[in-house]
């Protein structure tokens, strides 16, 4: 036998038990570019390790991680202030890798198309109301920002949430200066220019949050719908028609009697965001695809999952709940205290907030009044 040939002979069965106990050992799995994970004792599968990547929504757990290199140098080649085109869908991307942009903000005359929600009731879908949609779509006619907004080939949107934290904060001027301004439900403007700004591109509401004294409503701001149940498509009906509101039955307060919109600018938002927010992003229960207890997003959350959707940079003023100052106002426009907030039949705000804190931590969204 060749020397070389009695060298293997030796060595081969070597290796294989040297491999045999260094297996039985501890066992490392290095991944490129990742940091040495932790020492696992025991059998292990490459899934466990992978898997702790990502936390059960999907999300990054390492929510620092940068740009890609191209974008990194897009970005960084942009003039100091420029509205950033495509960064909230980059960053959002990066940290949430299933994350996909295209969604439009309100429905149009294609709306049976969209798959992800024609086979959900409301809220997570339109199924048994597409007549009556096709009905009040027709009658609208227009299904987007405006001309102006939607030439624009790079939008910075601000939601307005609706907390008390916004109080004597004096960021009205600077709430104005974005390009797309969404506000919720009644919160009023008038009166409280100085902390929350004049301008109102849009209001997104549902029968029982909608402004009810006529006179109340902004000028030139679209009047934006979000149904919760079957019945809120019946009621925008009949504002859209200027109809006289029949009954009340089914609701679970008193609801707007008139709308002071014309047809062209009253939308109905897309309900994929309520499904996305509550399904993927936040992981409330599904129930089967039907609302039931805390699977309900709260509508400041849908409006951040829509603007992700279709607005390059993304804030938001006036978020969060601080339950350690049961004394603090709850709403910047009235006198209610923080101590009112009962658990919510409908919301998880601990689980929302959590989803929302990713959002700042990730530097997708920027949080001007620092309540996240």
């Amino acid at each position: 036998m060749k020397p070389a040939h009695k060298l293997l002979f030796v060595l081969c069965p070597m290796l294989v038990l040297g491999f045999i106990y260094y297996s039985s050992g501890k066992l490392h799995l290095y991944v490129w570019g990742q940091k040495p994970q932790p020492v696992v004792e025991g059998p292990v599968s490459v899934g466990r390790i992978v898997g702790s990547v990502f936390d059960k929504q999907g999300f990054l757990l390492n929510l620092d991680t940068k740009l890609p290199p191209e974008l990194v140098y897009k970005y960084g080649n942009l003039s100091e202030g420029a509205c950033k085109p495509g960064y909230a869908a980059a960053k959002m991307s990066a940290i949430y890798p299933k994350f996909s942009k295209p969604a439009s903000m309100f429905l149009d005359r294609n709306f049976k198309r969209l798959a992800k929600v024609t086979n959900y009731l409301p809220p997570f879908g339109f199924k048994t109301q597409e007549r009556i949609i096709d009905v009040i779509l027709t009658t609208t006619k227009n299904y987007g920002l405006g001309p102006d907004l939607d030439s624009l080939s790079c939008k910075r949107c601000i939601i307005v949430g609706n907390g008390g934290i916004l109080s004597n904060k004096s960021l009205g001027s600077r709430i104005d200066e974005y390009d797309v301004v969404i506000r919720l439900n009644e919160a009023p403007v008038s009166g409280y220019s100085r902390d929350v700004g004049t301008k109102t591109t849009l209001r997104i509401t549902y029968p029982e949050g909608a402004i009810q004294k006529p006179e109340r409503y902004e000028i030139d701001s679209l009047f934006v719908f979000s149904a919760f149940k079957p019945l809120d498509f019946k009621w925008l009906r009949q504002m859209v028609f200027r109809e006289k509101l029949q009954g009340t039955e089914g609701f679970w307060k008193s609801v707007a009697r008139t709308v002071p919109r014309q047809p062209s600018e009253i939308r109905i938002l897309n309900p994929y965001f309520i499904q996305e927010a509550a399904f993927q992003f936040i992981g409330l229960p599904q129930n089967n695809g039907l609302m039931g207890k805390g699977n309900i997003p709260t509508l400041g959350t849908v409006a951040i999952t829509m603007a992700l959707h279709n607005c390059d940079e993304v804030a938001v003023a006036g978020f969060g709940y601080d339950m350690n100052t049961p004394h603090a106002p709850l709403h910047y426009y009235e006198t209610v205290k923080m101590s009112a907030i009962k658990e919510s039949w409908t919301h998880n705000i601990s689980k929302e907030k959590e989803f929302l804190r990713k959002l700042v931590k990730a530097n997708i969204i920027t949080d001007l009044t620092n309540g996240i």
